[in-house]
């Protein structure tokens, strides 16, 4: 949803672990905020449980974060700013892996170190450590 004044700065961008393919709809979400100017972004990869190959697997988080990367600058992100500064975290919403505090279930996960909109490096686990840590709030208007 836009506000009123049209002042975006954060944005969560989900990506469907389930699906296989990045889908039309998740492809527009991140070309319009691209469009907006949006300066800082967090992927969620979820339903990291519901693998038929095998919950909570590794190498689908990979395949599914190289492929919501790719997108990401096919629709007009620049490639340094998605390396470096959008976070891809290995979620499920069903079970709260990685949404409140570390997953035991994702051993292998160890976080993801991305440079936030001031240029410090911040250490990303779960979602609640973007949303506190790594999401800022812009300066408000007296």
């Amino acid at each position: 949803m836009v506000p009123a004044d049209g002042n975006f700065t954060t944005a969560i961008q989900k990506g469907d672990h389930k699906a296989g393919e990045i889908q039309g709809q998740t492809r527009q979400h991140a070309r319009l905020l691209n469009l907006l100017g949006v300066k800082q972004l967090v992927v969620g990869v979820n339903k990291m449980d519901s693998d038929p190959a095998g919950p909570y697997k590794k190498e689908r988080y990979d395949e599914i974060s190289a492929e919501m990367k790719d997108m990401l600058v096919k629709t007009g992100w620049k490639k340094d700013f998605v390396e470096g500064s959008v976070p891809v975290i290995p979620i499920s919403g069903w079970m709260g892996d990685n949404l409140l505090k570390k997953s035991t279930n994702m051993t292998w996960w160890a976080g993801q170190s991305v440079k936030s909109l001031s240029g410090k490096t911040i250490k990303i686990e779960t979602l609640l450590h973007a949303l506190n840590d790594f999401a800022e709030l812009p300066p408000r208007k007296s």
